[in-house]
């Protein structure tokens, strides 16, 4: 008997017609996201390997050639007084600004997620700063910190404190600046922990007060451990911002006094802007990379182990 050839079976078309469809979505979605990747890679990662490339180079503005020198622009480094002076100023912003900033947001966060009037009038009046421009927010701090003129020092007058000198103290700039940060920044965390807080299930409270938790405990014991992914998520980022900190000091203090406000980026721009040593500030600019890397894996590390236990 003669096989008659039959063509594909239903099931068949079915499924050749599923993976048409697949890859078509899958081409699709990359169509979408391209314009982000390539933005990414010309913008950020191109950059990055240059400035990795030029960290072992000889490069000045004005030579015809940049020589191959190794690691002896980070040996230089590490032998800059300037370079550790601005890392500890960094650093000490960094910690007071993170630490200031997550306290503030998840404050905030938690009291606009109450049921009170002009709850959306907050939510606007706390996130409006972030809307600001750096120039904008050093230019109106400038004023209110004034020792003469400000006006945070003349309501501290009215309690009998002696004008402080904000920003001409050396053991206070750092504070200081810390806190226009705080003011200007605290709004977008903000918003990741009201997220955050609102992704915890009800029943959760709702079990702890039949327990007989009190208000302290349910936040303790309930809010917090929930939070961790949410606290690391905020801290991370917010230290990589820090750490490159350069508006508030270079507008409000230049650096002062007495280069105890003079920062990572502050001594980057100098070097590499002002005296054209282009790879002696890429050097720079690898060596804050590493830092930014080693505290985020210090971080990882830390709310990775408590959330295990």
């Amino acid at each position: 008997m003669q096989k008659v050839a039959t063509g594909p079976t239903l099931q068949g078309r079915i499924g050749q017609f599923q993976f048409t469809l697949r890859r078509q979505e899958a081409v699709t979605g990359f169509l979408f996201i391209l314009p982000f990747v390539a933005f990414f890679v010309i913008f950020r990662v191109w950059p990055a390997i240059q400035a990795i490339l030029m960290s072992f180079r000889q490069w000045e503005v004005l030579m015809p050639e940049h020589p191959y020198i190794g690691l002896n622009n980070f040996r230089e480094l590490m032998n800059d007084d300037l370079w550790w002076l601005s890392l500890r100023n960094t650093s000490l912003f960094a910690v007071l600004t993170v630490i200031g900033n997550t306290l503030i947001s998840l404050a905030a966060a938690l009291v606009v997620i109450q049921p009170i009037r002009f709850q959306t009038l907050y939510r606007v009046v706390f996130y409006a700063p972030v809307l600001l421009s750096v120039s904008s927010v050093c230019v109106i701090w400038s004023w209110i910190l004034n020792k003469e003129f400000g006006v945070l020092n003349y309501f501290l007058s009215k309690f009998g404190i002696a004008p402080v000198p904000w920003t001409a103290d050396p053991n206070i700039v750092i504070p200081s600046l810390s806190l226009v940060t705080i003011w200007w920044g605290f709004g977008f965390p903000m918003l990741v922990f009201m997220a955050g807080l609102q992704a915890i299930p009800e029943h959760l409270y709702e079990a702890a007060k039949i327990d007989g938790a009190n208000a302290w405990q349910r936040f303790r014991f309930v809010t917090l451990p929930l939070l961790r992914p949410t606290i690391l998520f905020v801290t991370v980022t917010q230290f990589i911002a820090h750490l490159q900190v350069f508006g508030q000091s270079f507008i409000i203090t230049g650096g002062g006094p007495g280069r105890s406000s003079y920062t990572v980026i502050m001594h980057l721009y100098y070097t590499a802007w002002r005296f054209y040593r282009m790879g002696y500030g890429a050097a720079m600019a690898v060596a804050l990379g590493i830092v930014m890397i080693v505290l985020t894996l210090i971080q990882f590390r830390f709310f990775g182990r408590r959330e295990e236990e």
